[in-house]
């Protein structure tokens, strides 16, 4: 790699950075209810644990210089368990309606994005190389797991489609997204933020259908099996882009003082 160039703080758009970030939020899914009810540690304690957790997490990801596959991918899971506590609690704790949190978590992400843009000029991930906007991006991540775990609950559950069914649903709007991408030229930072947000509720919804028992519409593994099994799938995948770098982005000095940086 060229020693004078920039590295972005987050990987390259692949294949592999969906397959890890839907795996990342079936764990989110799962871990949470993990820690909550089988370490009996309970919705507060465990967002109380997660947050300092995530807090150090982020501590090393904000000291690095580039992107650390480790690093960035473990701020990713831990953010992806606390979007989920942050969620259960309002709804489970304080009786919030999961419409309302899902209206809520919207606007919260619909006001991040405008304060970035604002700020910025660009939404593009190929741009974060400043802390102030890998700030930007890391709180509208932590709203896009709020979001998606208030929205696919509100879908399998009160709306009683089940989790498969909620799975195929927000599988289908992914593959929409990437065809209206493709054969409509969608923007492409819109497009990306549009399957950022609905892969959460699809990971939601595939972590419980893996956990839950066959009586409430799943496959019974429970939450220690399928956060094990997902997690040393992440595991893998991110061992072998450490490796091979494949996702790493090296952004050109000269476009660094560029205000927009396209996607």
């Amino acid at each position: 790699m060229n020693k004078s160039a920039i590295y972005s703080k987050v990987p390259e758009v692949t294949i592999f950075f969906w397959i890890i970030k839907v795996l990342c939020t079936t764990v989110g899914e799962t871990a949470a209810d993990f820690l909550n009810v089988n370490l009996n540690l309970g919705l507060t304690g465990t967002t109380i644990v997660l947050g300092i957790v995530l807090a150090i997490a982020l501590f090393f990801q904000f000291r690095t210089n580039k992107y650390v596959p480790g690093i960035y991918w473990l701020v990713v899971v831990l953010l992806s368990v606390f979007g989920t506590l942050v969620t259960d609690n309002l709804v489970d704790n304080m009786g919030v309606a999961l419409e309302t949190t899902t209206i809520a978590f919207g606007i919260a992400l619909a006001a991040t994005f405008a304060a970035w843009y604002a700020s910025e000029k660009t939404l593009s991930i190929h741009s974060i190389y400043t802390m102030k906007r890998e700030a930007f991006y890391w709180l509208a991540i932590l709203f896009t797991f709020a979001l998606g775990t208030a929205a696919g609950d509100l879908v399998a559950e009160r709306f009683e489609l089940g989790y498969l069914v909620s799975a195929v649903l927000f599988g289908a709007l992914i593959a929409a997204d990437a065809i209206a991408n493709r054969a409509f030229k969608l923007n492409g930072v819109l497009a990306f933020w549009i399957a950022y947000i609905l892969t959460r509720p699809l990971g939601a919804s595939l972590g419980d259908y893996f956990s839950q028992t066959p009586d409430d519409g799943g496959l019974g593994l429970g939450t220690v099996g399928t956060s094990a099994i997902f997690l040393l799938a992440i595991l893998a995948t991110v061992t072998y882009l450490a490796v091979t770098k494949k996702d790493a982005i090296a952004i050109n000095p000269t476009e660094v003082n560029v205000k927009t940086v396209t996607s």
